[in-house]
């Protein structure tokens, strides 16, 4: 399969792909001139970026969820200008340029998928997973990597949420795991027990640690019983803002000004009209 492109070889939409990147690559340079330049782009580091590049990726999430095209595709160009503009610093000391990172990924992609060009067959998605996965160990030397090296990257790498569930799954395959769900509960109801204690102590320290063993114990049951506690607690958080939003419209005055009682009153209006009953 000819994956090698020449300028009179391109489409008209594939031309007009090639102008629009070397157009925002342009900006983006422009952005980082050292004369003419914008003052803020020009103070930019590739670590001071780094809250602008996760709130944009949690942008498109958002935007995916909302399924309105117009707004994933606002949001995916904000995410793409932090991958030019770390691009774009990075060339400016000679470590790589976009050029390296395109090409980077297309290579990676064309190994990683031997069954589409290559000779390699994977017929199911699982099993592509796992040519994926093998392949990936291979590349950076992780055939040999002990589990906790794995692990240790998950907690390092993933948001604490994600994380968690990515070492209860690889803990649990490796053969760690409760005999049955009613373990896992009561390691629940253990959790619970020890962080009630810990905060009656008022040991500061030893409570929030208890709290994490309790989420992660959540996290377990959630494991078992094939639930998302990522997306579950998302939409827990959306249900809130709605029934919020609701009970501050209907109060029409500052909430603080308002007792528990009209507070609980106001929040089951809300979650009527909205037709939700958890939480």
């Amino acid at each position: 399969m000819g994956l090698d492109f020449s300028e009179s070889e391109l489409s008209p939409e594939q031309t007009a792909i090639a102008a629009a990147l070397l157009r925002l690559v342009a900006v983006v340079a422009q952005l980082r001139d050292p004369e003419q330049g914008c003052p803020w782009d020009r103070e930019q580091t590739p670590t001071s970026l780094i809250p602008y590049v996760l709130e944009e990726a949690y942008e498109v999430v958002h935007a995916l969820r909302q399924g309105n095209p117009s707004a994933i595709a606002e949001e995916l160009g904000d995410l793409l200008l932090q991958v030019v503009l770390q691009s774009q610093i990075a060339s400016e000391t000679q470590q790589f340029d976009l050029a390296a990172v395109a090409e980077g990924i297309s290579e990676k992609l064309i190994r990683r998928h031997p069954h589409v060009f290559g000779e390699a067959i994977a017929e199911t998605p699982e099993a592509v997973q796992e040519t994926w996965q093998a392949i990936k160990a291979s590349e950076k030397g992780e055939a040999s990597e002990t589990l906790t090296h794995r692990l240790g990257r998950y907690a390092a790498t993933l948001p604490p949420l994600t994380a968690a569930l990515k070492i209860s799954q690889r803990a649990a395959k490796a053969g760690f795991e409760w005999p049955n769900l009613a373990g896992v509960w009561d390691k629940f109801e253990e959790e619970l027990a020890e962080l009630r204690e810990a905060l009656d102590s008022g040991d500061r320290d030893h409570a929030e640690a208890e709290l994490g063993d309790l989420l992660f114990s959540l996290v377990n049951i959630a494991r078992w019983c094939q639930l998302d506690p990522v997306a579950a607690l998302q939409g827990t958080n959306d249900r809130f803002v709605a029934r919020f939003q609701k009970v501050e419209a209907a109060a029409g005055q500052s909430l603080d000004s308002l007792g528990i009682e009209a507070l609980e009153k106001l929040w089951q209006q809300a979650k009527r009209e909205l037709g939700q009953s958890s939480v």
